[in-house]
């Protein structure tokens, strides 16, 4: 039986082990979807597994990579046949089913996206579930009443997969955009790609009175902690905030009058669980009108073999943009 290469988490008494192995299509986890990968990507979830630096995979072993593009090499569903472009992410993918790091994968037809048209497997994969994170985040913001006239909209964690593609959507549908770094070697990139304005962390104060001065309308936070804290205390009436990530910490310190003196909003934004007609719909808008042309020039492409490099700087958080893995030659 022929194999294919696949970077496999394992578990050794309670340490981890990530490592490339050779694999076969009967080791694979049930689906009735057998893909021949041709892109994945890395997102900080996938560095966090990969080093052990947090309990991602929930079962060993498990091929990591929470997100993958490629083509259907056999189906079992009448919903994809051989040759269709299909984009997995999200549910099990690389946490407790067998995910992208792979050559091929086998995956429920239930979890699976068609690659929209105008939209190749390698572009899905300069999105994958960071940018994809960004454009549901926008999405929930909007369905919560937010508009470009409420006022400007921060972006912190700017510079991460999930900050530029929200950037980049928000300026093209109007929002006047402020972006958040610890990078201030980044600046001008992150103005080149939308943001009209860029505070740098750490140089500006940020008020732990209940209410501070009503300065943004909405913001997308990847980081929980202090920053998150601080944000609903700086909302505008009606603002909305959407929360995507805990990179600075899970615990939010803050009292309940942003939310009943002001209405501010605190969406939850849950990539995993996200609803397949929704989940297609942005696919959509990221193959059309949210459409990111300033993306591509900031991600970077490795090949399977230099995987295993690059998750530390993930971890470390001295990544810039995206990382595109080509699975295949």
């Amino acid at each position: 039986m022929s194999t294919f290469k696949a970077y496999l988490t394992s578990q050794e008494g309670k340490t981890s082990k990530t490592e490339l192995v050779d694999y076969t299509v009967d080791q694979l986890d049930a689906g009735e979807v057998l893909i021949n990968v041709e892109y994945s990507t890395v997102n900080y979830k996938d560095a966090l597994s990969a080093t052990g630096a947090g309990r991602i995979i929930r079962r060993f072993p498990c091929i990591g990579g929470i997100d993958l593009a490629g083509v259907v090499e056999s189906s079992a569903d009448a919903k994809f046949k051989p040759g269709d472009k299909v984009i997995a992410h999200s549910y099990d993918v690389g946490v407790a089913h067998h995910g992208g790091y792979a050559q091929k994968a086998r995956i429920p037809a239930a979890w699976l996206v068609p690659v929209p048209s105008g939209m190749s497997t390698f572009d899905a994969m300069t999105y994958g579930t960071a940018g994809f994170t960004a454009a549901q985040a926008v999405h929930r913001m909007q369905h919560d009443g937010l508009h470009p006239a409420m006022g400007p909209v921060l972006v912190n964690g700017a510079t991460g997969g999930v900050g530029m593609v929200a950037i980049e959507i928000l300026a093209k549908l109007g929002y006047d955009v402020v972006a958040v770094t610890g990078k201030e070697k980044d600046v001008e990139l992150l103005k080149s790609i939308g943001a009209k304005s860029v505070l740098i962390r750490g140089q500006f104060e940020m008020t732990e009175k209940p209410l501070g001065s009503e300065t943004y309308a909405g913001a997308v936070d990847n980081l929980g902690g202090e920053q998150l804290s601080w944000l609903t205390r700086v909302m505008k009436v009606g603002g909305t905030i959407a929360s995507v990530g805990l990179a600075q910490g899970w615990e939010v310190k803050t009292t309940v009058m942003p939310f009943i003196l002001r209405g501010v909003s605190l969406l939850g934004i849950d990539s995993v669980n996200c609803p397949m007609g929704l989940r297609r719909e942005l696919w959509a808008k990221l193959a059309g009108e949210w459409k990111c042309d300033k993306l591509s020039a900031h991600c970077r492409t490795v090949s399977f073999a230099e995987l295993p490099t690059v998750f530390d700087a993930y971890v470390k958080g001295a990544v810039t943009g995206r990382t595109v893995v080509q699975v295949r030659d």
